[in-house]
């Protein structure tokens, strides 16, 4: 039996709302022309995302990074350390033994999103190194995702062996597609790259919006599942760790404050239309139900936080300049009443 066939005869992954460890009485099936649709856009949205990541990289960037390698090494360790063994934590300590862990470990084992370059140039980091880190981590994104989650779902007996891992390696070889793509424009017509980045993310996000209208028409009430109050708590705490804990892990290296900062970031910030894409096209519908909505719950949590970070250190800077200022204000008017004596 294939690894779709197990996974939507498993016995396990249809427990009773009433259970401790679950969410919902069963999984409810999309129209089938909705959820086509949505396969479509969330597709659509993956391919525009990638190839304006494509358009951020820079072969001679990534080339002079790859020569001094600690900074990148770090943060892809980061990357695939702490965000997979933090899902795994929190899926374990919240009691998931169904297709939940799942979706939880696949949200962790994704590779960064493009939204860590834009946190990161609010936060005054180091750019290249984080561009740079996202296309290795989506390059790496290959071999290590299914890799993570076939070591990760070991602790999840129920559905260990039901994950797709062929359709999952299918997803991430197509991605590379329109990522080539980005790279090839970035490369040959420079004056674009800016212009596809910018239309792309204009798209991304209406094409977001019509994929949660089309959501809430085919499934209705059932995408409440999805903020069930267990669900809510893993996607608050999964960036919130991830950029904490990116930070320390930075620190421990001595990579430079500013380098830590976008270390930070890369880690804490998740592919989440790559994650959306893989639930909706890997797993079957009747499996994995609304929960393909549990990435853009993560996403909501992801900005958020970042944006109170974000705040902070504006503020840090802020209070830090002031107080430079009355400093050398104060050395100032020192210096002429010396020489006024």
């Amino acid at each position: 039996m294939n690894n779709t066939a197990n996974l939507t005869s498993h016995q396990d992954l249809w427990r009773n709302m009433t259970a401790a460890n679950t969410t919902w009485v069963h999984r409810p099936v999309e129209d089938p022309v909705i959820g086509s649709v949505i396969s479509v856009v969330v597709i659509v949205i993956v391919f525009i995302t990638m190839v304006s990541l494509g358009c951020t990289m820079e072969v001679s960037k990534i080339k002079y990074h790859l020569m001094k390698p600690k900074g990148v090494a770090i943060a892809v360790v980061a990357q695939y350390v702490i965000m997979p063994l933090t899902a795994f934590c929190l899926a374990k300590g919240f009691q998931f033994s169904d297709v939940t862990a799942v979706v939880v470990l696949v949200c962790g084992c994704c590779p960064g999103g493009t939204l860590s370059n834009t946190f990161t140039l609010a936060l005054k980091g180091d750019m290249n190194l984080s561009i740079v880190m996202t296309s290795c981590s989506t390059l790496l994104a290959l071999g290590m995702m299914p890799l993570l989650l076939y070591i990760y779902c070991q602790g999840f007996p129920s559905v260990r062996d039901a994950v797709p891992y062929v359709q999952i390696i299918l997803s991430l070889v197509l991605i590379l597609v329109p990522c080539g793509i980005g790279i090839l424009i970035k490369t040959y017509r420079p004056q674009y790259s800016k212009r596809v980045t910018k239309v792309g993310i204009i798209i991304m996000l209406i094409f977001t919006v019509v994929t949660l209208i089309l959501t809430a028409i085919g499934i209705g009430h059932y995408v409440l599942t999805v903020l069930s109050p267990s669900l809510l708590a893993i996607a608050g705490l999964m960036p919130l760790i991830g950029y904490c804990f990116g930070y320390v892990f930075s620190a421990i290296f001595r990579l430079s404050h500013r380098e830590g900062r976008t270390v930070s970031m890369e880690t804490g910030c998740q592919n989440v239309p790559l994650c959306t894409t893989i639930l909706k096209v890997a797993f079957p519908d009747e499996v994995v139900g609304p929960l393909y909505l549990f990435p853009t719950v993560y996403m909501v949590f992801q900005l958020l936080e970042a944006a109170m970070i974000i705040m902070l250190f504006w503020c840090y800077q802020r209070f830090k300049r002031k107080e430079k200022e009355t400093y050398q204000a104060a050395a100032t008017g020192g210096d002429l009443k010396e020489s006024d004596v």
